[in-house]
């Protein structure tokens, strides 16, 4: 699916070496209905490690019976979204996520319809829904190839590690420029470089 990015990125200095060692990019668009799912993932996922995430999400989906949906999210009490691990805040997110598809105020089957633009801005109205959440629906449900996601601190640590600079968001978009129109692929060999995957 990425074969122009990867021949595009191995020229770059600095992901070349990494198309090498990683292989082909391993991001690939999922199906439609996993899109309120993956935004509830995406939720937990905020500011937590991989791992704790994981088991928080699953833990968040057995108690929806395997699935996640909003009307099973609606019906859940705070204090069981609590005893997953979501923190009161996440609680909130979630609910107010589930809210607003069910509402169709957020009408999340059309998304992948919109520009990378204006799916940014329907997602950040949701409620504890930022610019990141925003950039890993983009990236990994969607599969859209330009994003770089300047507020993940595994870009800002793989960055850091492979130039040796410390730097701040609004230089790590303009840092990004240079992987344009692939800066998806180029953020995922980033992450790839940490081997903590």
């Amino acid at each position: 699916m990425w074969s122009q990015a990867e021949k595009f990125l191995s020229k770059n200095k600095i992901i070349g070496p990494l198309v090498k060692k990683h292989g082909p990019c391993k991001i690939k668009p999922r199906p439609k209905k996993t899109y309120f799912e993956d935004l509830v993932d995406a939720i937990t996922g905020q500011q937590l490690s991989g791992k704790a995430a994981t088991t928080i999400f699953n833990r968040v989906k057995d108690k929806c019976g395997g699935k996640i949906t909003p009307e099973k999210l609606i019906k859940l009490k705070t204090e069981e979204l609590r005893s997953c691990g979501l923190s009161y805040a996440k609680c909130s997110y979630v609910k107010d996520l589930a809210d607003r598809v069910q509402n169709k105020k957020l009408k999340v089957n059309i998304l992948e319809k919109l520009s990378d633009e204006e799916i940014s801005k329907e997602l950040v109205a949701v409620k504890g829904i930022g610019q990141w959440t925003a950039d890993m629906f983009l990236m990994f449900t969607l599969g859209r190839a330009d994003i770089f996601p300047a507020l993940d601190l595994g870009i800002k640590n793989g960055v850091k590690k492979l130039t040796k600079k410390d730097l701040k968001p609004k230089e790590l978009l303009e840092f990004g420029t240079q992987f344009a129109p692939y800066r998806t692929v180029a953020a995922w060999y980033i992450w790839a470089s940490l081997d903590n995957k």
